[in-house]
């Protein structure tokens, strides 16, 4: 007996209501994870691929899906060919497999049943680097300078390539396509896989005469400085991006970003959560006891805050609008968070000492009068008994 077939729907993780949308990026994320190609050898892996791919094919087909919702795997039993009676060589995965395929072997080959051609204007590679910032930096914004290395199209030859005088020739490979195209037998049956040229890259154009200054390339690596504006309120691990601060595009194609990733210096004194600060300050026991005012540390300078009378230890308090400011509007702060901490003598002169006494007996704390029915500090349980009745 066959194995009972899963419902597509399960099998791709949506709705039954879920859009053509919806049920292509849940089949790209299986298709991604199961492809036997990033799981070479793994037959369980593969098996999932080929039940996402039966039912990618008939959930993003119309016509498809309106006779399984209607009939259920029944109404593409005795197909031919495929998986389980499918017939794959009748489903259009589309530019599935050439983003898919863009993305594991790093752009430089895209599989499926179709593809354009790749010798177009394109956009240059983004780049990607970090700078480290303090604390108080990240909370109110700042200006980084920082230094790598960039591309600039050659000024001799202005980004050809080639030789003054001379220009690029269409690529003999790929008839100035860009792509070589090939077929290759896989379970789905024949599949027309689309490579970028190897020969030109997926210029169209190869260059014979190459010029002396960037030996072919069309461009010059220089070292350069360049300005980050960091905005107020950013935290640790986001990113600046410079908009065509990147790689050279190529075919007149515009640059690429720089995406500048912010590392956050920790401080010795505060803490953040989100847009909130929080930090920590001993009081004494009298302050605690008596109230009264306190300096408090935050990121606008030192503060003075009126302690009330009767403060338990690890009370928290608000600063309201003393935090970081937000990123969607840097004139509304988070707040500041302090906790209190009554801070205990350890060291008591004998004088001290006497006057704690008589502090406690005057005051009447319970836990004073329990040890003084006993006449000691621990007391027996029997005083301790008649005491707390």
């Amino acid at each position: 007996m066959s194995e009972q077939k899963r419902d597509y729907y399960e099998v791709l993780g949506v709705d039954k209501s879920a859009d053509a949308d919806t049920i292509k990026k849940a089949y790209r994320g299986l298709a991604k994870k199961y492809h036997p190609d990033m799981n070479p050898g793994d037959k369980e892996a593969e098996r999932k691929f080929k039940e996402a791919s039966e039912a990618y094919a008939v959930l993003s087909d119309p016509d498809k899906k309106r006779q399984y919702d209607q009939f259920g795997h029944a109404a593409f039993e005795g197909g031919a060919g495929g998986a389980g009676g499918f017939d794959f060589n009748t489903a259009d995965f589309g530019d599935i497999f050439g983003d898919l395929f863009g993305d594991l072997f790093g752009g430089g080959a895209r599989r499926g049943f179709g593809g354009g051609a790749r010798n177009g204007p394109m956009k240059g590679a983004n780049l990607r680097t970090s700078v480290r910032i303090s604390f108080l930096e990240a909370v109110f914004g700042c200006k980084k300078e920082i230094t790598l290395n960039l591309k600039d199209e050659c000024v001799k030859c202005h980004g050809t390539g080639a030789k003054p005088g001379t220009q690029p020739q269409m690529c003999p490979k790929c008839g100035g396509k860009g792509q070589v195209v090939y077929t290759q037998q896989s379970f789905f049956g024949t599949v027309r896989n689309v490579q970028t040229c190897p020969d030109c890259n997926g210029t169209g154009k190869v260059v014979k005469d190459k010029c002396p200054d960037c030996k072919g390339a069309g461009y010059i690596t220089s070292r350069k400085t360049i300005e980050v504006t960091i905005p107020a309120g950013i935290d640790n691990g986001q990113s600046v991006r410079l908009r065509e601060k990147g790689e050279p595009g190529t075919n007149g194609g515009p640059r690429g970003d720089l995406l500048v990733e912010v590392v956050v210096s920790r401080h010795p004194i505060f803490q953040r959560q989100d847009f909130d600060i929080y930090s920590t300050i001993p009081i004494s026991f009298a302050m605690a006891a008596l109230g009264g005012d306190v300096l408090v540390d935050t990121v606008d300078g030192r503060v003075i805050y009126n302690v009330k009378a009767g403060t338990q230890t690890d009370t928290r308090v608000r600063l309201k609008g003393k935090g970081v400011p937000l990123l969607r509007d840097p004139n509304e702060r988070g707040d500041h968070y302090v906790t209190l901490v009554v801070q205990t003598p350890d060291k008591l002169s004998r004088e001290a000492k006497d006057l704690l006494k008589q502090f406690d007996m005057k005051t009447g704390d319970s836990l004073g009068e329990a040890a003084r029915v006993t006449g000691t500090d621990d007391g027996d349980k029997k005083g301790r008994k008649k005491r707390w009745k």
